[in-house]
């Protein structure tokens, strides 16, 4: 499992935003990220089709987030850019199955749940946390009960 660099690419503009806290032009993110502004330019449509930034004009103008950092999950993103990051081969409603016919694999719900607890894990980072380097023993945390998923299963919360 590796992330496109389309969700790497988008991620990094999202958190250079973030970082800046004012609108920023697409060549200036492109510059500070490395990215062509054509790249830039793309992803930008993208993220603001999928609402998580907005298009300022005039002077002063360029993209800011559409909300603040805190509430914009890393989950939001990649499904923003790309689709859900899965483990398995099995495409959603397709009549295949990962064996190549329509039956499963043994290990298909293995790969189905790892699956799972990746968008519950990136569900439960924010923006702000990247930022703040507050991502490290999440996996821990989750592992003892202490993240859950929501009732919709789109982002983690506190257990009670």
């Amino acid at each position: 499992m590796k992330l496109t660099s389309q969700e790497e690419y988008g991620l990094r503009c999202l958190l250079r935003l973030a970082r800046e806290g004012e609108s920023l032009t697409i060549p200036k993110i492109s510059q500070k990220e490395g990215i062509s502004n054509f790249y830039v330019a793309k992803l930008m449509r993208i993220l603001r089709r999928g609402g998580l930034v907005k298009s300022v004009r005039g002077p002063g103008g360029g993209y800011r987030l559409s909300r603040p950092s805190p509430e914009v999950r890393i989950a939001d993103i990649i499904m923003a850019v790309d689709e859900p990051i899965t483990a398995t081969r099995c495409r959603q409603g397709s009549p295949k199955g990962c064996t190549g016919t329509t039956g499963r694999c043994v290990t298909h719900d293995l790969w189905e749940e790892l699956g799972r607890h990746i968008h519950v894990f990136l569900a439960s980072v924010s923006l702000a946390d990247v930022i703040e380097r507050r991502v490290l023993g999440r996996a821990h945390a989750a592992s003892d009960g202490e993240v859950k998923a929501d009732g919709n299963g789109t982002h983690a919360v506190a257990a009670e």
